[in-house]
């Protein structure tokens, strides 16, 4: 039975004030989805206003062999590979010749890499480039190098930050819930140290950003439960910059022999549903091109995204996984998706100063 018109008033009404409690943010989801849409709107306009950002970057996946095995992933072992610093440092250089600010790395998680792998991946690149922007290295990853180095994780943040890392990406949260994650990447750090490791980034002046990987076996409330998470943290830190969806992609992998199929609407309310949930506390909403594919991507920008995060460059896990927009997004071609959905393009830097 749906709710009638003075409910769903009184549940837009708690939205504007943030006085959204669980129930009523899985309310507010299942409402006409064009209420749930001009809401996100509304919010994204106050908050951000018609502006849209990206930044150039460049992905460097340094390595596709892992110890770990999550069910969604089609990228471990796909092609069995470790660049060189040598390799990573012309991945960068070709980076800086396109006008990147950034350069976004992550990798699988390599047998014995510990610390000083990692921060040789960090000085070399700082050497070379010091003011190239290093946005690298999820909480698994910081997590792997303070096993592997037999050192508290706390330790592994405030080197990689002496040697140069600039932010990290809040990747690895998948979602937010033990019962699910013990399905979907049973060997990965919990919910709960998860929580630690970014948290602990923020105490030390390193800025994160925030995602959440939906579409697969989760149910409403787990999504639910796992921005609810986001926003307590933000709140207590403010150390997001940003909060990125990322729709489960489903070839090549376990998960997506059992996986629910995603639907447009389904993509669009999460992205709305984000917006509404994280008013006044997480400001930039991203949706990601490369997995929503461009259509669906500049669609969301009228449902409450303001960020289509980077260009990009290079991009093996969603490629390896079924997307098939390619891997580059020139800044053109960026500006003019942007544009032609009504909106303002502004190009940006990691930390969402205008540059």
């Amino acid at each position: 039975m749906g709710l009638k018109k003075n409910e769903i008033d009184e549940l837009i009404d708690k939205a504007w004030k943030g006085n959204l409690e669980r129930n009523n943010v899985i309310a507010l989801y299942n409402v006409n989805p064009i209420i749930l849409f001009q809401l996100a709107d509304s919010m994204r306009k106050k908050v951000v206003g018609d502006y849209v950002t990206y930044v150039i970057n460049r992905n460097i996946n340094f390595t596709d062999i892992c110890i770990d095995d999550c069910a969604f992933c089609s990228f471990r072992y796909n092609e069995g590979y470790i660049l060189s610093i040598e390799e990573i440092l012309a991945k960068a250089d070709e980076a800086v010749e396109r006008g990147a600010t950034e350069v976004c790395i992550q990798g699988g998680l390599l047998e014995g890499m510990g610390l000083e792998d990692y921060k040789l991946i960090v000085t070399s690149i700082k050497d070379r480039f010091p003011s190239l922007h290093i946005h690298a290295f999820s909480p698994m990853e910081v997590y792997h190098a303070a096993r592997t180095s037999e050192m508290d994780f706390r330790d592994v943040l405030k080197e990689l930050k002496k040697a140069g890392l600039g932010s990290m990406p809040g990747t690895a949260a998948e979602i937010l819930v033990d019962s699910v994650r013990s399905k979907i990447c049973p060997h990965k750090i919990s919910s709960d140290k998860w929580e630690e490791i970014i948290k602990e980034a923020h105490r030390y002046g390193i800025p994160t950003t925030s995602t959440i990987m939906y579409g697969h076996i989760e149910s409403i409330e787990d999504r639910i439960d796992h921005i609810l998470r986001i926003k307590r943290i933000q709140k207590e830190t403010g150390g997001f910059t940003e909060f990125v969806l990322l729709p489960f992609m489903s070839k090549n992998n376990a998960l997506g022999r059992i996986a629910d199929k995603r639907s447009g609407i389904d993509d669009m309310k999460m992205h709305a549903i984000s917006r509404v949930l994280l008013y006044n506390v997480i400001n930039n909403i991203q949706a990601s091109w490369v997995k929503l594919g461009l259509d669906m991507a500049q669609l969301s920008l009228l449902f409450g995204v303001n960020d289509l995060g980077g260009t990009l460059m290079e991009e093996k896990i969603s490629k390896s996984s079924g997307s098939e927009v390619g891997e580059y997004l020139s800044p053109e071609d960026m500006e003019k998706l942007i544009l032609k959905a009504g909106r303002i393009p502004r190009r940006r830097d990691t930390l969402y100063f205008m540059v």
